[in-house]
């Protein structure tokens, strides 16, 4: 069994299924909350029991701790993403748990509006952090990839500090850059409308602005003021 259900908040739920639940890329996900679905949901045969030898369940709860982790990032909450496994044979516990995830969604609110982020905002980081996801996959591959290959080693090590961390530093950065970006790719804005609009702290503005510079991604206009693309 493998699939993704996107629940809006009317709780009406809309179904992809895909051949394994690995097949889930980080994508999918935040595509899903791009086109405004309020919540996504994994379903994913049960782990150790996968009929293919890739095992991709496993990669497909990589994906959800590395998606919650962006969602945080971005300023939404993490439950709105869940997954879960279990064998074909379940569908009166897939019916309990997506009834149990519908109500949680319910309680969470409309996606942003619950976390006091406008729609313009959110729009901004969830493309952002799409532009990313080929970065992400690579320092997955590199930094963040589970040693052990249990459900418990997974939480354990996605879930502890020095991981978490780990992501911060190597996701906020690029994340904030991206914002910028995209921005910039609508006209030259200052350092103080780049903050006011994305929400940044000025001086984080300034230091992230500076990098871009000497990575040949923005130009500083001074006879207007305002940073463009190079």
């Amino acid at each position: 069994m493998a699939g993704v259900s996107r629940l809006q908040y009317h709780s009406e739920i809309r179904l992809i299924r895909v051949m394994c639940s690995g097949r889930v890329d980080l994508e999918f996900v935040l595509r899903a909350f791009a086109k405004g679905q309020d919540s996504v949901f994994i379903g994913g045969c049960k782990l150790n029991e996968c009929n293919y030898v890739t095992h991709g369940n496993y990669d497909a709860l990589a994906n959800t701790y590395l998606s919650q982790m962006i969602l945080k990032q971005i300023g939404l909450n993490p439950q709105r993403l869940s997954i879960e496994f279990m064998s074909g044979g379940d569908g009166p516990i897939l019916a309990e748990v997506i009834n149990r995830f519908t109500e949680q969604t319910k309680a969470l609110g409309p996606l942003g509006v619950a976390e006091g982020i406008d729609r313009e905002t959110l729009r901004f980081k969830l493309d952002a952090a799409r532009k990313l996801v080929p970065y992400l996959k690579l320092v997955e591959r590199e930094r963040l990839r589970a040693p052990v290959r249990t459900e418990e080693g997974f939480r354990q090590f996605y879930t502890s500090d020095e991981v978490v961390r780990l992501f911060n530093d190597l996701f906020e950065e690029k994340l904030a850059v991206s914002q910028i970006i995209s921005l910039l790719d609508r006209g030259p804005l200052s350092t103080a409308e780049i903050s006011q609009t994305l929400k940044l702290n000025p001086s984080a503005v300034s230091r992230h602005m500076n990098s871009s510079s000497r990575q040949g991604l923005v130009k500083y206009d001074t006879d207007h003021n305002r940073y463009r693309l190079a």
